[in-house]
């Protein structure tokens, strides 16, 4: 987790100077932190105590290793592309409703300060899972799309569209709290098992339905559970044999579907699916057919 701070860290001391925006610092209890601002390391010294009145954040890592590498990534980046970061993970924060991995900061920046030295050689990038992430990713994409036209009014830079859907990934990552290369399997999975069902059904679902949301929302963590091996908890229904049953003898259609994508992700990823996600699997299934 970061913990951010404005004017009020007492007793800070520069433990390095990053540059004229961005010192190492050590609190009264000597730990480090990253303190930002605008001159703050300007003509600064080690050992000398940090002028409050210019101190615009502060970062204090959970983890020593995330802290050690924010240490690295603000002595390659420019301090702009971190604030930028800085100020769009709190517009996620104001919108996404789950606790964010703090390694947001570091990947997001990082990725961002890159993509902006990119384009500066005229080099962009397509990406190939564009359209999956805007069907599965909704609201990550469209504050992925709210980046883009922060860092076009901030450095002028017009991006494609393809670059929102990547920083919707990094969004999703730190939701899931997994890793880049997870995330694109897990949306692979996604793909896979909605166009099973769709071929079950012999439709197409709508993607703007609230319904396909709620299902898509549900495949999302039905597929990490699935990556890392993780038993579905719930204390709920699910694990009471009699809904079980009532479940499979009312919604027969729906189960079987539901047994179609065990079946491809058997196949596909030598995966077990387990009774428990099969039935909430097939409530999905059964809402997302009742809205045609």
């Amino acid at each position: 987790m970061v913990f951010l701070c404005r004017f009020g860290v007492e007793l800070m001391k520069i433990k390095k100077v990053i540059n004229n925006n961005i010192v190492c610092a050590e609190d009264d209890k000597g730990k480090e932190l990253i303190v930002t601002g605008k001159g703050i390391g300007f003509g600064g010294k080690p050992g000398e105590e940090i002028d409050s009145d210019k101190i615009r954040k502060t970062y204090k890592m959970a983890s020593s290793s995330v802290q050690r590498r924010l240490m690295e990534l603000v002595e390659e980046i420019p301090y702009e592309h971190l604030k930028l970061t800085d100020d769009f993970i709190e517009r996620i924060r104001g919108r996404i409703q789950c606790e964010l991995n703090e390694n947001l900061l570091i990947t997001l920046s990082d990725h961002i300060s890159f993509v902006i030295l990119r384009k500066s050689k005229g080099i962009e990038f397509s990406n190939p899972l564009l359209t999956s992430i805007m069907e599965y990713y909704p609201e990550e994409y469209e504050l992925g799309k709210e980046c883009l036209e922060m860092i076009k009014d901030t450095f002028g830079i017009k991006l494609k569209t393809d670059e929102a859907g990547f920083i919707a990934m990094h969004i999703v990552n730190a939701e899931l709290n997994t890793s880049m290369n997870e995330v694109y399997d897990i949306t692979n999975l996604i793909e896979g098992c909605v166009q099973v069902a769709e071929y079950y059904y012999d439709r197409k679902f709508d993607r703007k339905s609230l319904a396909f949301n709620r299902f898509a929302v549900h495949l999302r963590y039905f597929a990490q559970r699935l990556f890392s091996d993780t038993v579905f908890e719930d204390s709920t229904e699910a694990k009471d044999e009699t809904f079980r049953r009532l479940i499979k003898e009312t919604c027969k259609n729906h189960y079987k579907c539901s047994e179609c994508i065990a079946e491809y992700v058997k196949n596909k990823y030598n995966k077990e699916v387990t009774e428990e996600e099969l039935v909430y699997l097939t409530i999905h299934l059964k809402r997302i057919n009742s809205t045609r």
